[in-house]
């Protein structure tokens, strides 16, 4: 069965840093794109970064410009959501998931992705 699994959620404070990962079971990671959206209550989803399969194309949506970093390990079997600065506007549901094809252009389109993972909490507050 090919899953995505996120880890590294949790409570933090406004101004303090998480760091999620994005692994994989039943495929690796290394053939595709991976994107991370995430989901605040009431709201719809939304692209947060995303990350090409050489890692060397990287987007990331203005809210998050200099303060998130998007990278994915030599092996390329994890990737990577660095995570700082963070505010209580970005309090969500984090997602990673993959992608066969990468763009620039529609990075943040949820229908370009084929594999999703279940999502972790990530909570700032003080």
């Amino acid at each position: 069965q090919l899953q995505l699994v996120e880890s590294g959620g949790g409570l933090v404070q406004p101004g303090g840093s998480l760091r999620l990962s994005c692994t994989a079971s039943g495929f690796t990671l290394d053939t595709y794109a991976i994107g991370w959206f995430r989901q605040a209550p009431g709201k719809e989803r939304e692209g947060v970064s995303v990350i090409n399969r050489s890692g060397i194309g990287r987007n990331y949506a203005d809210f998050v410009k200099g303060r998130f970093t998007i990278s994915r390990d030599n092996a390329k079997t994890t990737v990577y959501l660095q995570m700082n600065s963070l505010k209580p506007e970005d309090t969500a549901v984090y997602y990673c998931a993959a992608g066969r094809t990468y763009s620039s252009v529609w990075w943040a389109k949820e229908d370009k992705y084929d594999y999703w993972g279940q999502g972790t909490q990530v909570t700032v507050s003080s």
